[in-house]
């Protein structure tokens, strides 16, 4: 009997995991240069996690359920309220600011389509504690830092939801024009701005979203205080960031405070946005007093399709022992304990059908072991260039690593 995977799901081969966890290894070497340590938090909560955030419409987009006792509970759909929950709960008096990453698979039931499935995975990180223009900057550099390691052809875009939170001041529902506003949704937003009396916003609105650069924005609504944005945006600038600002940005999530920036992948159609995030305060959900924090997620299997990093290299051996299965596990456990992967035959397989296995998997060099052994000698054979050359055991592993056969 077949079983098919769930719908929504993806196997991965070793090909593709080796180049995930290459880039997996890459964000996290950046994050930790910038002094961000690993935290996780359980695979499904109490459902009122996310309802207490997003509204119970969400019940229809996530996987929830009841368990055994009866508690609503659900698989998580995305990890900052997690990490906030955990913040709250277990580091709410340590000294600020707190640098969080974190790594895990999320899972939402919506139909599935190219960039977008029911298990994906996410990777972020949290700065907790402060609200300054440095702290918001950090981030953003941050998240741009990881996009040039990755090569990823990319454009960053910057915005402030607070600006248009100003604009929108005394609009009813002025959350549901936001979301329009953030799904780029124009004729929605103006007849929903219409029907709330506020039709001549639309215009001011849309200026806004056109402007690039501060001076625009302030001839549009000077009603606001630029001078957050303009601080980030001259620390990026000091650093040569390459961004474009875009008062369009809305994030379409109310718990967005102040700056918020989008990065867009080129190459993946209409599914193109890999990174997401910004300033927000959502510990006043569990009760507490309101702390400031800026983050950010990556759809890690977006940029999985896109990223052009070069696998590392490392050089695999395939050792053969004529039959004498000890030996050859003695010179590969050598090997293996030097960080080179070897491989030895369990099938009893001729060494001409030992030799045609080594070619399959890419193996770099085959060790033949045999009765110069107890002389102490090996035979080694570059499967790239044919090369082979008889050498002492004790060297064998400062060749390969060399690669000097």
């Amino acid at each position: 009997m077949r079983i098919e995977k769930p719908r929504g799901t993806r196997d991965f081969l070793p090909d593709e995991m080796e180049k995930r966890r290459n880039i997996e290894g890459i964000m996290r070497r950046i994050v930790e240069s910038f002094g961000y340590r690993e935290v996780s938090t359980p695979t499904f909560e109490h459902l009122e996690l996310f309802t207490i955030k997003s509204g119970d419409e969400i019940i229809e987009e996530i996987y929830a359920f009841k368990d055994k006792s009866g508690r609503d509970l659900a698989l998580r759909p995305e990890l900052t309220a997690p990490v906030m929950r955990l913040f709250v709960n277990e580091c709410f008096v340590m000294p600020k600011p707190l640098r969080f990453y974190y790594f895990a698979n999320c899972f939402r039931y919506e139909r599935p389509q190219k960039g977008r499935y029911r298990e994906f995975w996410q990777f972020g990180v949290e700065l907790i504690g402060s609200d300054t223009p440095e702290s918001d900057a950090e981030v953003i550099i941050l998240a741009y830092r990881i996009m040039e390691e990755l090569s990823i052809d990319f454009s960053l875009h910057i915005g402030h939801v607070g600006l248009l939170r100003k604009v929108l001041h005394g609009v009813d529902e002025k959350e549901r024009a936001m979301r329009f506003i953030d799904k780029k949704e124009w004729r929605e937003l103006e007849n929903f701005l219409e029907r709330k009396g506020k039709g001549e916003l639309f215009e001011k609105i849309m200026e806004l979203s056109s402007s690039r650069s501060i001076e625009e924005a302030i001839s549009v609504y000077p009603d606001f205080d630029y001078s957050h944005i303009s601080k980030v945006l001259g620390i990026l600038d000091s650093l040569g960031i390459d961004f474009k600002l875009d008062f369009g940005i809305a994030r379409g999530l109310d718990y967005y405070t102040g700056m918020v920036f989008e990065i867009y992948g080129r190459g993946l159609g209409a599914q193109n946005q890999i990174c997401g995030g910004g300033s927000y305060s959502l510990t006043g959900i569990f009760g507490k007093e309101d702390v400031p924090a800026t983050g950010f997620a990556i759809g890690f299997d977006r940029v999985a399709e896109i990223c052009n990093v070069d696998q590392e290299k490392t050089r695999k051996v395939v050792v053969i022992g004529f039959g004498d299965y000890s030996k050859a596990t003695k010179v590969a456990d050598v090997l293996r304990r030097e960080g080179i992967p070897s491989v030895v035959d369990v099938m009893g397989r001729s060494v001409k059908k030992q030799l045609s296995f080594a070619n399959s998997i890419n193996a770099d060099y085959a060790v033949f072991v045999g009765e110069e052994f107890k002389k102490g000698l090996v035979t080694v054979k570059n499967l790239n260039t044919g090369n082979q050359r008889e050498i002492r055991f004790e060297e064998l592993s400062s060749y390969i690593i060399n690669g000097e056969i």
